[in-house]
């Protein structure tokens, strides 16, 4: 039976709220944890038209992208739209989660997305997001008592590297010491020269638990004055961070890369628009899904021919070409992070026809996109 907790902690494995901005409202909003899912409805945005279409669908929960609430909330009354969600969802046992920008940044996520489906490959983060800043802990403990000593650090949050818990490097070597007046050795007496066969233990830990892994490790260890060092690692490069940028398979002109995205993504009354010389070559191209006008330097500095975003201004877009940037085509902000509710989509469905549970996943048909009609200026 899966649950919406399990159905919450998967998501979090793919995308940690770590990766998350400070700003942003995630995670589950509506719904018991211990409710059972046998349907998931995946969708850009909650609007009242898609939980008609989960309630339709016969959905236990919905995924969403864009969070339902953000900011303060003083009532959630059914007089106004976002309240009449809410009730819809309560009174039809509906759970609502939320990964917005944890999914921005993360692996798989949005921009990878938008990147797969117009043939870009080896993708690389045009804004790196820093991973969560490691220790390192090194401690000496006598051979039989090695594996409580890991098992009291792993269950304090160290060990745990992607997708993997406990892991450990154990080495064995010789260890001395000579108790002084007032000493309690555990092994050995005072005064005299102790040599004791131990193993040297290496466990990794985010820094934010260094206190808590400590304090379990010395909890856990025989000596009432154990060996140990934390050593605080240096911050890596990840593939982790907002936006994407990598190559087409071959390059191509403006016009007809412009003319794969329209075909590619969902069709919206924004239509597709492009600036930068039609003709001009195409090869390196650089995705955000979502408003991405922040990005428009990082996509240049990158070497990009051409940028695919969202939301983009008149004074950003003209300043930009006027330095000499490369290309931007812009697309209506539910096309440019449709494609992920398709990939994320077809991860759960994956995940859960890996297990004896029935979940049916499904991506909504709701087009949220705002704009109704595109008319052509005539003068």
């Amino acid at each position: 039976m899966t649950t919406v907790f399990d159905v919450s902690q998967q998501i979090q494995q793919w995308y940690p709220v770590a990766l998350a901005e400070g700003w942003d409202a995630i995670g589950l909003v509506a719904g018991r944890p211990e409710s059972t899912v046998e349907s998931i409805l995946v969708t850009v945005d909650v609007t009242e038209s898609t939980v008609r279409e989960a309630r339709e669908r016969g959905a236990n929960l919905i995924l969403a992208h864009h969070p339902l609430l953000f900011g303060g909330v003083t009532s959630v009354a059914a007089v106004g739209t976002k309240g009449r969600i809410v009730h819809d969802l309560i009174e039809n046992n509906i759970a609502l989660l939320v990964a917005h920008t944890n999914a921005d940044s993360g692996l798989e996520g949005v921009s990878d997305a938008l990147a797969a489906v117009l043939g870009v490959r080896d993708l690389l983060p045009l804004e790196p997001k820093s991973v969560e800043p490691l220790d390192k802990f090194v401690v000496f403990v006598p051979e039989a008592d090695a594996k409580a000593v890991v098992d009291a650090m792993a269950s304090a949050g160290a060990g745990r590297i992607g997708n993997y818990e406990r892991c450990a490097f154990q080495l064995s070597g010789e260890g001395t010491f000579r108790p002084l007046p007032g000493a309690q050795p555990h092994v050995g007496s005072v005064g005299q020269v102790e040599r004791v066969i131990e193993v040297r233990i290496e466990m990794v830990a985010a820094r934010n638990l260094r206190g808590k892994v400590v304090s379990a490790m010395r909890s856990a260890h025989p000596y009432e004055e154990p060996a140990f060092d934390v050593i605080a690692l240096a911050e890596i490069p990840d593939r982790l961070g907002l936006g994407r940028v990598g190559d087409l398979t071959s390059a191509t002109t403006l016009a007809d890369f412009a003319e794969v995205v329209a075909r590619q993504l969902p069709s919206t009354h924004h239509g597709v628009r492009v600036a930068g010389d039609l003709t001009r070559p195409v090869r390196r191209v650089a995705v955000c899904g979502g408003s991405g006008d922040s990005l428009l330097a990082a996509a240049n500095a990158a070497g990009a021919d051409v940028y695919v975003t969202s939301d983009l201004k008149h004074h950003a877009v003209s300043d930009h070409l006027a330095e000499g940037g490369c290309a931007v085509i812009d697309v209506a902000h539910y096309a440019s992070e449709f494609p992920w509710c398709e990939h994320v989509a077809n991860r759960l469905a994956s995940t859960y026809a890996a297990s004896d549970d029935n979940v049916s996943v499904h991506v909504s048909t709701s087009v949220t996109d705002p704009w109704s009609h595109h008319l052509r200026s005539q003068s």
